[in-house]
Parts: structure tokens; C-alpha cells; sequence
């Protein structure tokens, strides 16, 4: 009798049992896959980064990473880490071409990710390039997608800050907005514009200018596969509603 009653008791300590050791042996299995796979993702950003740096600033051959430290540009330790850094891009003749500023900020559907790049003055947006985005499929994703958006920011006044309009500005500073996707693309304007706030006024006189080599890490040179003046090689994160 005594047996009979505790057999449901044993039943399901021993279903708890099995389900805990299941579910130890899962948490193990997906930790060591995230180590063993952590390395290669942080290298595929790393180059997806570095080519996109090169497609921002045309023209450029080499790039070296600045952080902002003590109120001014720096150059970056060779293995240093810093949120507040930027990218600056010399061409074949050691020249500076402008710098490649990282921003992000809060899209239609999630974070935008981008990358643009600033002549050497500050004072016009010469590239875009989106790295991470979760916009809406066949709308939103258009940020990217869309040919005649991304031009626009090849050639594009900082001052006054950067609109948006509907149809066709015609000022230096003005950009069309995506037909359908209205949202988006006022978050990309929206990012550069915070971005530029932060940086242009930190960006030294074109003269005073950082010179290539300055950094303690060598400079890094254009890989030999990127498509000049084409689309990034890359892959915004897949998602959307």
C-alpha cells in the first residue's frame, strides 16, 4: 500500500530528474558551440567591417582605426577596444580621403547598424554602408537595397543637418525618402545626423590631420576583391516581420 502511494511521487521525481540532466546536457552542448563559433563571428564582423570601411571612403587604400581619447583623435593600441572610435582612410599618396564613422540607432523593426563616411572637413557625407539591419523585407530592407537611395549619400551636405523629404529635394542636404519605407529612411538620416553631432565637431582641420602609420598597429590595406564604388560584401543580419 505504502509502495503504491509513493509511486506517482517517484515517477515524477524521476521525470524531473530526467528532464534537469537534459536540460544541463543542452545548456553545455549550445555554451561550447556559442565558444567554439564565437572566434569566427567576431572575424567575419571584423572583415565586414574592414571592407566596408574601404567602400565608404572611395578612393582610399589604407585605413587605420582612431579613438577619441584625452579630447582629442588618437591613434588606437594595437589591441585596444574603444566605442568612441573612428576610421581614417589615405589613399595610394599616404592623402587622407575622410573618415568612417560607426553609428546605429533604432529602426521600423529593430538597431540599424551603419557605416558612413565623412571627407576630411566634416563637411559632406561621401558613402553609406548598412551593417546590420532587420528592416521590413521589400520595404524597410530598401535602406540597402535600394540603389538610388544608397547614392545619395556619395555626395551630401552636412550643413544644415541632413532632411528627409518626400519626392525630390533638391538642396545639398536634402535626401529623398523611400517610397513605402518612409520610417526607415528616416532613421538612417536620423543616425547620421546623431553621429555627426558627435563627431565633426572632434574632427581636426584637414591640415592638422592624422598622417597614415601614426597608429601603433600597421595600417591595413584594401583587400584585392572589393568591388570599388559597388555594393558592401555585407550580409545585413536576416529577420523581419
Amino acid at each position: 500500500m505504502s509502495e503504491r502511494a509513493l509511486s506517482p511521487g517517484l515517477e515524477a521525481l524521476r521525470l524531473a530528474a530526467t528532464l534537469a540532466i537534459a536540460g544541463l546536457l543542452s545548456g553545455l552542448a549550445i555554451v561550447g558551440t556559442y565558444r567554439l563559433t564565437l572566434p569566427r563571428i567576431q572575424a567575419n564582423q571584423a572583415e565586414a567591417l574592414r571592407r566596408a570601411v574601404f567602400e565608404v571612403l572611395p578612393g582610399s587604400e589604407r585605413m587605420e582605426r582612431l579613438v577619441w581619447r584625452d579630447g582629442q583623435l588618437a591613434a588606437a593600441d594595437a589591441a585596444g577596444a574603444s566605442a568612441d572610435s573612428i576610421f581614417a582612410g589615405y589613399g595610394a599618396d599616404g592623402a587622407l580621403v575622410g573618415y568612417a564613422v560607426p553609428a546605429a540607432g533604432a529602426g521600423f523593426q529593430d538597431t540599424i547598424k551603419l557605416l558612413y563616411g565623412l571627407d576630411p572637413a566634416g563637411a559632406r557625407v561621401i558613402g553609406l554602408a548598412i551593417l546590420e539591419s532587420r528592416e521590413t523585407p521589400g520595404l524597410g530592407d530598401k535602406i540597402f537595397k535600394d540603389s538610388d537611395f544608397v547614392a545619395e549619400f556619395r555626395d551630401l551636405a552636412t550643413e544644415p543637418e541632413i532632411a528627409l523629404v518626400k519626392g525630390h529635394g533638391e538642396a545639398p542636404h536634402e535626401v529623398d525618402a523611400i517610397t513605402g519605407a518612409t520610417i526607415s529612411s528616416a532613421a538612417v538620416v536620423r543616425i547620421l545626423n546623431a553621429g555627426n553631432r558627435i563627431w565633426r565637431p572632434r574632427l581636426p582641420a584637414p591640415e592638422q590631420a592624422p598622417a597614415p602609420g601614426a597608429a601603433q598597429a600597421p595600417a591595413i590595406a584594401v583587400p584585392r576583391d572589393v568591388e570599388r564604388g559597388g555594393p558592401v560584401p555585407a550580409v545585413p543580419a536576416e529577420g523581419g516581420r
